[in-house]
């Protein structure tokens, strides 16, 4: 009977150490995987870092476009009374020559103001603004601008002498021959309106 008993109690003694241990040794099994998916939880914060949008933005698609001047060329009135006459001079002369090779295109040029009317585009109206020192061009297509006289080329300093000039809207730095090129198919070219000027006979 004693050595029964003893059998008992030792059994027993094993149940409750085994009972006593499992517990134990799952929760040593089991915290290194909460401490593991505590870590994979620390290393997702930094991944925030690897955005910075607002440090270093993408560059905008418009980076290979030329600049858009930020002011007009500094000239006097004479001067601009001289560029403005040979510029408008050689767009009716473009547009002269437009309408004798088409019936349906008319020409006027009078009193500072040049109208051409090409179908199917519509009339375009140019003319002259000396109190701003703008031409104003009024298009069916691309509708009203105002061009301001930027000196292109080497630098500022060459405004007095042989510089190329254009006629530029300064707001989204389209000019005005581009525009006549595209929409009218006029080739004006501004250098050889500005050369009419330097060899002018009354200079």
């Amino acid at each position: 009977m004693r050595s029964a008993a003893r059998s008992l109690a030792r059994s027993s003694k094993q149940i409750t150490s085994r009972g006593v241990h499992r517990p134990t040794q799952y929760a040593t099994l089991l915290r290194p995987q909460t401490l593991q998916s505590r870590c994979f939880s620390v290393t997702i914060v930094p991944r925030a870092g690897l955005m910075p949008e607002t440090d270093e933005p993408q560059p905008p698609k418009e980076v290979g476009s030329d600049p858009i001047p930020a002011q007009a060329t500094e000239i006097s009135n004479d001067e601009y009374h001289d560029l403005s006459e040979d510029y408008l001079n050689a767009v009716y002369e473009k547009a002269e020559a437009l309408a004798e090779s088409r019936e349906d295109v008319e020409v006027d040029y009078s009193a500072g103001v040049l109208t051409i009317s090409c179908p199917p585009n519509g009339t375009y109206v140019i003319n002259k603004q000396p109190p701003n020192k703008q031409i104003w061009l009024s298009s069916p297509i691309s509708g009203p601008k105002r061009y301001d006289y930027v000196l292109a080329g080497e630098g500022q300093n060459e405004k007095e002498g042989g510089g190329t000039g254009e006629w530029i809207y300064l707001r989204d730095g389209t000019n005005m021959t581009e525009l006549l090129m595209k929409e009218l198919g006029l080739v004006v070219d501004a250098h050889d309106a500005e050369m009419k000027q330097s060899v002018d006979p009354t200079e």
